[in-house]
């Protein structure tokens, strides 16, 4: 007997760089969310339509997306603190706009912690909080048999102008959930654009892998883990997700990766697990099994100082031995009053030693650090910015670098900074274009000067020293190793503008390439750094 023909599902996965700046969308991070939540409506034989807006300039993305929700049974999009929260929104209100009818919804973590704001734009019938396979798979079968959306768990709903919850959805493990539909995926626009070079200031471009220093190669993303057991208070993971950790098991994600290797035969991995190394039996596994299997890719992904620290030397070597070529460590400060405001469990100097085990091995660590903290004192930023000097200095082949703190709602800082007088924005499209914390402050004023200025000449000795500024390491190379290394800032200033004049009129005599070389590593700070005010 033939079976009815399943409706259709229209899903947005919003662009992750404003176009109006000179920070294009790179092409290395698959649409993963909405490829989780696509499983379930996929394997019941649903039609998935999948837009990813980082494949196309922006007016394509939306009107692919509005022709894509006609005789469609909803639409869905996701959306991070970031600029996709702007694109997010402003193709939902063109989908809005052609299907007044067609009931749409929205997840992810800004939705999650802040579904207010989402709810308060008027396009959306839902948020889904938290963990979203299962209440998305519960909200389709909703809409199609036309159940109330307050029979479905996990959702935040306006009603009579107040923003209302129905019961708590508890979060599973992956004994419930589906492997990603891949078959979904047309994976040569990723694969072609990622050919075509990356370009420096790329967004969520990958580090070159060892051996690709002057060749394209190609990436994928890939999820394994859902949640962190870590209760770090600037974070708003503890509210989304209590501080659970679901993970993959080892033997499953080696199966899947195994046979997308086979089929799309990519370079490297990059994990998107927020934090994929709590489980030292998890990672040994999965390491062991690419070495058994012969299965050879680079791949990299993000740990906690003190899990490296607590991991097996034999562990350690193995995940060099099966691939790892960078981890990231979430340094967050390198003061130790300021750790315990953050509640991490990291302790003095953790995050140098665990920089220095990734280094012995060969493989880069990205340690972040963060600064402006609300009622943060200038001698603690100092002090992050003198472990980061420590870690820059003692590592070849790591890479420490400094972020101004950004106030994210659902996080006990967030409150903190409300209450000191920072002006949030109200709207998903002011959240989405207030600017990139990495590279500027979103809540100004809150670094003292001279720990903004000593934050940049450490950027631009560290881009400097690293080869990133010219493509090459020479004499102002070597000197800004030695100036890392000995501490020694006391002409930084002076330096810092005379390499910057040097550097502009020089310009028309050197050539750059799209990737700036540096030994075997490529570094996300490229590009930042060479210029230091006074």
């Amino acid at each position: 007997m033939i079976q009815p023909k399943k409706p259709k599902i229209v899903l947005y996965f919003p662009q992750q760089a404003d176009p109006k700046l000179n920070a294009p969308s790179g092409k290395d991070l698959l649409p993963l969310s909405l490829l989780t939540i696509a499983a379930i409506p996929a394997n019941e034989g649903y039609e998935v339509v999948l837009i990813d807006g980082n494949l196309y300039p922006a007016e394509e993305a939306f009107v692919r997306t509005v022709e894509a929700c006609e005789g469609a049974l909803l639409f869905a999009t996701t959306g991070i603190l970031g600029y996709q929260l702007a694109d997010g929104y402003l193709c939902a209100q063109r989908v809005k706009a052609r299907h007044p009818r067609l009931p749409m919804f929205i997840g992810g973590w800004f939705a999650s912690v802040a579904p207010e704001c989402q709810l308060a734009t008027g396009l959306y019938d839902a948020v889904a909080i938290g963990q979203g396979e299962h209440t998305f798979r519960d909200l389709v079968h909703a809409v199609e048999s036309g159940t109330s959306l307050e029979q479905v768990s996990g959702l935040a709903l306006m009603r009579d102008g107040q923003c209302v919850r129905t019961p708590h959805r508890t979060i599973v493990g992956w004994n419930e959930l589906l492997t990603c539909p891949w078959h979904l995926l047309d994976i040569e626009p990723y694969r072609a654009g990622q050919l075509q070079g990356r370009k420096v200031r790329e967004v969520e471009r990958m580090p070159t892998p060892p051996g690709f220093e002057n060749k394209p190669f190609f990436g994928i993303s890939y999820y394994s883990s859902f949640g962190c057991p870590e209760p770090c208070t600037f974070c708003c993971s503890p509210e989304v997700t209590g501080k659970r950790w679901k993970s993959m098991p080892a033997d499953r994600m080696l199966d899947d990766l195994c046979e997308l290797k086979q089929r799309w035969n990519f370079d490297t991995v990059r994990f998107y697990d927020a934090n994929w190394g709590v489980m030292e039996k998890r990672t040994s596994e999965f390491c062991r099994g690419l070495l058994e299997r012969d299965t050879r890719f680079w791949w990299y992904c993000l740990m906690q100082a003190f899990s490296i620290l607590r991991y097996k030397p034999e562990t350690l070597d193995r995940m060099r031995d099966a691939g790892m070529y960078v981890v990231g460590i979430g340094g967050e400060t390198g003061d130790e009053g300021m750790m315990q405001k953050i509640g991490k469990h990291t302790h003095n100097d953790d995050n140098v030693r665990a920089a220095t085990e990734m280094d012995r091995r060969g493989i880069c660590s990205w340690v972040t650090y963060i600064i402006g903290y609300p009622n943060e004192t200038s001698s603690s930023m100092q002090h992050t910015l003198d472990q980061c000097r420590k870690i820059a200095g003692s590592c070849t082949l790591a890479r420490p670098t400094v972020w101004p703190y950004r106030p994210i709602p659902g996080t006990p800082m967030y409150a903190d900074a409300l209450q000191l007088g920072y002006q949030a924005p109200q709207t998903p499209l002011e959240w989405g274009t207030i600017g990139e914390y990495h590279l500027e402050e979103t809540w100004p004023g809150k670094i003292p000067p001279e720990i903004s200025r000593a934050r940049r000449l450490f950027e631009h000795y560290s881009t400097l020293s690293l080869g990133l500024a010219r493509g090459k390491v020479g004499w102002w190379e070597e000197r800004a190793k030695r100036r890392m290394q000995t501490n020694d800032f006391r002409y930084a200033g002076m330096e810092a503008k005379a390499f910057h004049l040097y550097h502009q009129l020089t310009a028309p005599w050197r050539s750059r390439s799209p990737q700036v070389r540096m030994g075997h590593r490529t570094s996300v700070l490229s590009g930042r750094g060479a210029k230091v005010g006074s």
